[in-house]
């Protein structure tokens, strides 16, 4: 059977249990397809060995029957998460050599399913972008093109490598991390599921730390179905993060009825912002009358602390970054620069951050450096974190006058070209972020859903924020949602 790379989570699951075809087949039809991806530079770091052993141990638990869900099932993993014995670079010169010796509690739970790693997947340095392009193994690309343009274009960041792989079929899911939008804006600009559980449902352990009170890990998959079963994989309390919660995970994939009548479907004035493509609006608008025809009541809310969000999460995300980076420095693992004689360890650590760096991360660790700094405490960061409290509760009040889920943009255009934002104003390529790092300072579950097509022939996705915990509530509406749009689109194959 070939193609079997081309089957979603569900399909390929099903098959397996049915013995229509074997793990070790399908890992081997998505090797084969990393093998011809390379133009697409999604995948960095390759494991077909690890693959097959992986593979021939899960068709021996298929065999025995009672398998999990994920049990054979061919996935990448982003290079944020820890792999026992295999780079984990966070696509940073500064981690290059690093061989963790433990293993991230995410992908542990899912090698504990019976999932299958084929390798480890670009992304953008230490998760800081929004468009892939800041990797030291350079950029991932979108598989989707304009039209007959061959302009290459950005799958999104910062997890894009995760989102331009499972785009292109060359994996059936994969992990990704969002700390103010990198799982949902890559898979709105190439025309997949995202979704960004409540902070807290998955583990960050062992997950390498961009801002610790935003980052979650969650799946990003080719249907809301497939979302549903890989996110109960990776899901779970972890002890070994203090940030973990002690809930029980759902079977988030049983929740999947389709029925949202009756339900109450927020539209935030605030989001309707100055200057949003035309094509954007209607998405948006289409988005709307699909849940209502599906039998949701939809009603108007306001969240007047929005306009506030993006200045806020990028005081507070740079600070946290800053801290959480300083450990890098050249003495315990990863990349030290070579000293000149008579260099003390202040040269070290100086030459060693500014070689191991790239430019968008000391931008970063400048500002949180700055914001933490005694003089602007206060007037920055201890500023930033109460407006993020006002955001919270802005969210608290919607949902407790009975609004179940909103409905908003994912981003605030199709896919961009690469190199096309990469002037001297950072604020352009930060504004990509404008939908969704409210979720993440409030720390509630978000799910892109793709529901249309640009004129130029791009996918383009809505987002669904959620009440926190309820996951599987969250996935029902996105179901309702995909049943609705339809959206089948791929991108025409030409790497």
């Amino acid at each position: 059977m070939t193609d079997l790379n081309k089957l979603t989570l569900a399909d390929a699951r099903d098959k397996l249990r049915a013995k229509e075809i074997t793990s070790v087949e399908l890992t081997e039809s998505c090797l084969a397809a990393v093998e011809k991806s390379g133009e697409l530079n999604a995948f960095v770091h390759n494991t077909p060995e690890i693959a097959l052993t992986q593979a021939k141990a899960a068709d021996a638990r298929l065999a025995e029957g009672d398998a999990p869900a994920m049990c054979g099932l061919p996935i990448g993993v982003k290079d944020l998460f820890c792999t026992k014995g295999v780079p984990s670079q966070a696509a940073s010169r500064i981690l290059e050599g690093f061989l963790p010796e433990y293993e991230s509690t995410v992908t542990q739970n899912l090698f504990d399913a019976g999932s299958v790693m084929l390798g480890k997947l670009n992304m953008d340095e230490f998760a800081m972008g929004s468009s892939n392009e800041t990797s030291v193994y350079g950029n991932a690309v979108n598989p989707w093109r304009r039209g007959n343009d061959d302009a290459k274009l950005t799958p999104g960041g910062s997890s894009g490598g995760s989102a331009a792989a499972v785009a292109a079929d060359i994996c059936l899911a994969a992990t990704g991390t969002d700390t103010g939008g990198s799982i949902r804006q890559p898979a709105a600009f190439t025309g997949i599921v995202g979704i960004k559980p409540t902070y807290g449902r998955c583990s960050r352990w062992g997950v390498v730390a961009f801002a610790s009170s935003l980052d979650q890990a969650g799946p990003m998959t080719k249907s809301v179905r497939d979302a549903a079963i890989m996110l109960e994989a990776m899901a779970g309390h972890d002890a070994k993060d203090s940030t973990s919660a002690e809930l029980a995970v759902p079977n988030f994939e049983a929740m999947l009825t389709g029925d949202i009548k009756g339900k109450k479907i927020g539209i935030p004035k605030e989001y309707r912002m100055d200057g949003m493509p035309a094509e954007i609006v209607k998405l948006w608008e289409d988005g709307t009358a699909m849940l209502k025809a599906a039998g949701a009541e939809i009603v108007d809310i306001s969240l007047p602390h929005t306009k506030y969000a993006l200045p806020a999460y990028y005081v507070i995300a740079p600070a946290e970054a800053s801290s959480n980076l300083a450990r890098y420095d050249g003495v315990r693992y990863g990349h030290r620069a070579t000293l000149a004689q008579g260099d003390g360890i202040t040269e070290m650590y100086e030459k060693t951050r500014a070689e191991g760096f790239g430019h968008e991360v000391k931008n970063r660790v400048m500002i949180g450096t700055y914001v933490l700094s005694a003089g602007f405490y206060d007037a920055y960061y201890n500023r930033a974190r109460r407006v993020r409290a006002l955001i919270k509760k802005d969210f608290d009040d919607v949902f407790a006058a009975g609004v179940d889920a909103i409905l908003t943009p994912a981003t605030p255009s199709a896919a961009f070209g690469l190199g096309e934002m990469n002037d001297a104003d950072p604020v352009k390529m930060y504004l990509n972020d404008v939908f969704t790092v409210t979720v993440n300072l409030a720390g509630l579950p978000g799910i892109s859903v793709p529901t249309g097509m640009d004129s130029q022939g791009l996918p383009l996705g809505l987002q669904l924020i959620g009440r926190p915990w309820e996951e599987g509530d969250l996935l029902n509406t996105a179901y309702a949602l995909e049943n609705a749009a339809g959206f089948v689109a791929k991108p025409s194959q030409w790497w």
